[in-house]
């Protein structure tokens, strides 16, 4: 039991109080404040806990901590002097910040448990057993119906190797090779016969981190059919099992007309029964050739194909096999299994991994390309800004990276692990921006509050873009609350709260706005202590070919090319060109450049970046961009036209139009779904 002495009663210390009130390993021996009426002390008598306003008369021998959350100097030298050599003096800042990691730990924590529970959940209510394993052959995870199958419980399969479970299991095989297997047929060591499909998974990047494996059972499905000879009844039997299928299935005849199909086939094709019986095989394909027709054409079963099929292009697997009676070929039977949920789900999964990615800084040091003297001393003070708590003022001309740096400096401070929020000034009407910094607050309730952008980024970063157009009643609360040790969370009660880190960023002449008082001289004063002028383009030119090579990976990635470096000559042009609008319309010049090459090119040349260097004529450094588009808006709006253009001229066929363009079939689909073009 370790026996600690509070120094300071305010609201830092009731916080720290009623945290150890909660713990067992801690006992409080007293709480001290030359304030009488001080809300901890009040705690103190409720609870039967020594208090008074001198802390001398209770530094005793038996103390072993002693929490100093007064804020003041004298007050915690005094105490150093006072301790014994075994006594732990801690800070009053110190002890805030270990109140604010347990807390946000616990929220963290909480959140994590709901997702997992949420995934949980749709896993166990799928008919079909699922099974995962981790790169050791561990397994991860594993539905009930899984559990079923295997006779196993969840607790006792998780953590064991997958052979320990399933010993001819080849799951390990597919995370190695990477290559998905489907529609294997394997027999449970209960007996079980089940088909399965194994699909490794992968990263965003494409590295496999572990493999899955989802399986049916099909045992009494083989025994009924082994078990009834009458054809009538097995007719019926047949029919039965088809309709009540959760997976497609659709007969043809030896013709290759629809005989029959089940209702699944209905809600995954779109198609009815009258749509389809006696009707060709191709009826249900939007892309590709029919199975049906190929399995009677070679008499040999094909499974495992993937197509998109019915009026929503769903992502099926395609099994057929031949219907053969007397050596006689009578048709085919097809059945389709939908995958379409499966995907939407590890999109959504990815989709929440980009949500807490964009939680964290996006960039660091090491995406600040250049070696000139210029940016070197630009990231120089960088990262020294990166080692301080205090605001921190980037200027510079439209285009030159200032957020990029804000995010590097966000990312090599201590509060990486915590919110990186931005901020444009100029993009938010004045009349709510002080209810976007400041948050609003209800009288009746402070559950109910709307907290303001300063509160959400409280243990991060703050960057506020193009600050000079704060309104200047916006900068004075600004000022108000960097200068003051904390802020109120609302008119009627004020809270110790730990205040986030601000990073400014302006391409206007600050001084020229104080001097027309449209900015707060005292806000720039505070703000200017530490302020970094990042140079434009066309002073560094050196640093072009660093830069041009580290923007083609990013473009890369956005476009699905694999354009590889560009010409000396084409390097020559970009370092002649003055680059009024810095990296950014380097960026804007590459992504042209890449939209006009020939699919397969994985050079830029020359003549591209002429040609992206020029529009209708005129040169890039005229005005000729919409006042307020962006960069981004511009470039989605041409790639629209660009598939609309090639999908017009190939007649709406995405397979010619995916090679016309240099893309994959896959890379076209998530395009065109983007952008709403089918």
């Amino acid at each position: 039991m370790q026996n600690v002495l509070i120094v300071g009663a305010g609201s830092g210390g009731t916080i720290i109080l009623n945290l150890l009130l909660n713990l067992d390993f801690m006992k409080v021996k007293a709480i001290i404040d030359k304030d009488e009426q001080a809300p901890g002390l009040r705690i103190a008598k409720e609870k039967g806990i020594s208090y008074g306003t001198d802390w001398k008369e209770f530094m005793v021998d038996d103390i072993d901590i002693v929490f100093d959350v007064t804020g003041d100097d004298a007050v915690f030298n005094a105490l150093l002097a006072s301790v014994q050599p075994s006594t732990l003096l801690i800070p009053g800042s110190v002890a805030n910040l270990l109140v604010g990691l347990l807390n946000e730990n616990d929220r963290f924590i909480r959140s994590m448990q709901t997702q997992m529970d949420r995934q949980r959940l749709i896993f166990n209510s799928i008919d079909e057993g699922m099974i995962g394993v981790d790169r050791h052959g561990t397994i991860d995870f594993i539905n009930e119906s899984a559990c079923m199958m295997l006779e196993v419980s969840d607790s006792y399969a998780l953590g064991k190797p997958i052979h320990t479970i399933i010993p001819e299991s080849n799951l390990p095989k597919v995370f190695k090779t990477g290559k998905p297997e489907l529609n294997i047929e394997l027999v449970l060591p209960n007996g079980l016969e089940i088909v399965s499909s194994r699909y490794p998974l992968l990263t965003a990047e494409g590295e496999a981190f572990g493999a899955f494996a989802v399986f049916k059972d099909v045992s009494e499905v083989v025994q009924l059919a082994e078990e009834i000879t009458d054809l009538k009844s097995i007719k019926t039997m047949l029919e039965a099992i088809i309709h009540s299928s959760d997976d497609a299935i659709s007969v043809v005849d030896e013709k290759g007309n629809g005989i029959m199909v089940n209702p699944a086939y209905t809600r995954i094709t779109g198609l009815t029964e009258d749509e389809v019986i006696g009707k060709p095989a191709t009826v249900d394909i939007n892309e590709g050739e029919s199975i049906h027709m190929k399995v009677l054409q070679t008499q040999q079963p094909v499974r495992g194909v993937n197509m998109r099929i019915g009026e929503d292009n769903r992502d099926v697997i395609v099994n057929v096999a031949p219907i053969i009676v007397d050596k006689q070929m009578k048709g085919s039977i097809g059945v389709i299994h939908d995958i379409t949920e499966m995907r939407s789900l590890m999109k959504e999964l990815d989709w929440a991994r980009q949500i807490i990615r964009k939680l964290e800084a996006t960039y660091s040091f090491s995406d600040i390309r250049g070696t000139s003297m210029n940016i070197s001393i630009a990231i120089d003070q960088a990262e020294i800004a990166a080692k301080t708590v205090i605001p921190v003022m980037l200027r510079g001309e439209p285009g030159t990276g200032k957020e990029l740096f804000a995010n590097a400096i966000h990312s090599g401070s201590e509060r990486k692990a915590h919110k990186f929020i931005r901020l444009n000034c100029s993009a938010i009407d004045p009349s709510i921006m002080e209810r976007e910094l400041f948050g609003e607050a209800q009288h009746e309730s402070l559950k109910n509050r709307r907290i303001g952008l300063l509160e959400e980024a409280a243990d991060g970063t703050l960057f506020l873009d193009e600050v000079t157009d704060l309104p200047i009643s916006t900068q004075t609360k600004l000022l108000d609350y960097l200068q003051e040790t904390s802020i109120p969370l609302s008119p009627d009660e004020l809270t110790g709260t730990k205040k986030a880190r601000i990073i400014v960023a302006t391409s206007k002449n600050l001084e020229k706005a104080i001097n027309d008082e449209t900015f707060n001289m005292e806000l720039y004063y505070f703000l200017n202590r530490l302020s970094i002028q990042i140079p434009p383009l066309r002073t560094r030119k050196s640093d072009i070919p660093a830069i041009a090579k580290h923007l083609l990976v990013k473009l890369n990635q956005e476009f699905g090319m694999n354009v590889e470096t560009l010409t000396e000559e084409a390097l020559d042009s970009l370092q002649q060109y003055d680059w009024p609008g810095n990296v950014r319309e380097l960026e804007n010049v590459l992504s042209r450049a890449m939209i006009y090459m020939k699919p397969g090119t994985t050079k830029i040349h020359d003549t591209d970046i002429k040609r992206s260097l020029s529009t209708n004529g005129e040169k890039t450094g005229e005005p000729v961009l919409p006042e307020k588009s962006t960069l981004a808006s511009i470039m989605d709006e041409y790639e629209r036209s660009v598939l609309e253009k090639a999908l017009e001229e190939h007649d709406g066929n995405k397979s010619l139009t995916a090679n016309r363009l240099g893309i994959s079939l896959r890379s076209l689909y998530y395009k065109l779904e983007k952008y709403k073009l089918i």
